[in-house]
């Protein structure tokens, strides 16, 4: 019989330990025994147990006294504790020292049972947890996916509940939100994080070269095959694939990818047979796929096959408690690539206009305005001065399209550009003429934008746009 978990049973009477044991050996568990408090804690230190049975009265170190050291050496430890004499002077200082549950003698063989599969349960669940958190550690380290808003536990918790499961995964959210950084954390606390990790921007790879990058071909299956070559689905073969900007997929590579998702195999360009892989898919884009569904632009199967675990990740703006964290974090990241020494801790002024700056660009534009103030300040401190214009003057933006009305195609990239200023003045413009053509009526003119009327009121706002142009 396959062992469901291991247990300890401390108890000084030799047939309560016979008891306990022949009862929780023929449920499946595995056993060890210990006499006294002190063995108990040796065993503990040598091997890891799922569940601790501990007699509260044995001669030498008390079981409260030996519950305590163990809780002391792991907090998480399940320990559920046996007496004669279940008083609530004793209950509550079990439970004071970090005791799971009382179990009072004599008990019934179905109830000790019962309480092990709640113990058993509990303990895998913890230990589930500790393997997200690293697994979120490790991301952090590299990529910065840091946050303690309620947005974000929310978040967490998603990626907790999904990650050990097969299911596909479709993560939505602006540019900037770590759609990625999402998808590696769920890769990594998931039984295949040992596995590959491949991520595809379906919008970065020419169309008609899409095909071949994700499912290979054979030599001489079009002009420029000078030799075969592996898809990156076979590449993530045991792993997990992720398609960033998934609305980018053509029709027929669309078709395509539902047969993998499907079947779980693909044929490469030029091959007759199909490849079988075992590939975990998680998809993520930045626009709206039901509205791409409903102009026929996405296939509807694809969509529910994709977004069978939605998660959508929440703009900066929504989350600005999350801003001093991040900060602190990017400071610290680019001190150590610049060789700087900046101080994390911020001025209220300066923090206060992190705080409430807009943010088009995410996470990811306050990166940007990170390590041009960690690169440009003249002092260890960050001062008002080495943050960018329109974070200094939000009200700048509202002027920078007040004579504006021209198209991405007026502007002179010989010159160079500021993307993401040219993304706000597109956004102002747009803003501009919905409330134009709405009479400053803010609910029609955010109907029009595809947007809800609180995100328009807060960009109204932010850009200094007057209600009634």
């Amino acid at each position: 019989m396959a062992k469901k978990g291991s247990v300890l049973i401390c108890d000084d009477e030799e047939i309560m330990r016979d008891v306990l044991e022949t009862i929780l050996t023929g449920a499946g568990y595995k056993v060890d025994l210990a006499k006294t408090g002190e063995e108990a804690l040796e065993a503990f230190a040598q091997k890891s147990f799922d569940v601790v049975l501990m007699d509260v009265s044995m001669p030498g170190m008390g079981g409260l006294t030996a519950l305590e050291e163990l809780i002391r050496m792991d907090a998480e430890a399940v320990v559920l504790m046996i007496t004669a004499y279940a008083t609530f002077d004793t209950a509550i200082s079990a439970w004071e020292k970090g005791a799971t549950g009382i179990v009072r003698k004599p008990f019934q063989n179905e109830q000790i049972i019962a309480l092990v599969n709640k113990g058993v349960k509990k303990r895998r669940k913890e230990e589930e947890r500790q393997t997200l958190r690293q697994a979120m550690t490790r991301s952090v380290k590299r990529d910065a996916i840091i946050g303690r808003s309620d947005k974000m536990e929310n978040v967490f918790r998603l990626v907790e509940r999904v990650a050990p499961a097969r299911s596909t995964v479709l993560i939505t959210g602006e540019s900037g939100t770590g759609k990625e950084l999402v998808a590696k954390a769920i890769h990594e606390a998931s039984p295949r994080a040992e596995m590959p990790f491949v991520a595809v921007n379906c919008s970065n790879i020419p169309s008609d070269l899409l095909e071949s990058e994700l499912f290979g071909h054979t030599k001489g299956a079009f002009t420029g095959a000078i030799a075969a070559k592996k898809g990156l689905f076979e590449v993530a073969d045991g792993g997990s694939i992720f398609l960033d900007e998934i609305g980018d997929l053509r029709p027929e590579t669309q078709v395509r990818l539902l047969r993998v998702i499907q079947e779980r195999e693909f044929t490469p360009i030029g091959e007759t047979s199909p490849t079988k892989v075992d590939v975990r898919i998680i998809a993520a884009t930045n626009v709206d796929l039901k509205d791409a569904v409903k102009t026929g632009v996405f296939r509807e199967d694809l969509y529910y096959r994709l977004s069978v675990v939605p998660i959508e990740l929440p703009t900066l703006r929504e989350r600005n408690e999350d801003v001093l964290p991040l900060t602190q974090h990017f400071i610290r990241k680019y001190n150590a690539e610049n060789g700087r020494d900046v101080s994390e801790n911020l001025s209220p002024e300066v923090l206060s206009l992190l705080e409430n700056y807009y943010y088009p660009g995410n996470v990811r534009e306050l990166e940007n305005i990170i390590e041009r103030a960690v690169v440009i300040a003249p002092t260890d401190e960050i001062t008002i001065e080495c943050l960018r214009p329109e974070v200094r003057n939000p009200e700048l933006l509202g002027q920078i399209m007040k004579d504006s009305e021209g198209s991405s195609a007026d502007i002179d990239l010989s010159r160079g550009v500021n993307f993401y200023d040219e993304v706000r003045r597109f956004e102002i413009d747009l803003i501009r003429r919905a409330l134009d053509q709405t009479g400053g009526h803010q609910s029609r003119a955010a109907r029009l934008l595809g947007l809800n009327a609180t995100t328009l009121n807060s960009k109204i706002k932010t850009y200094n746009i007057p209600a009634r142009l």
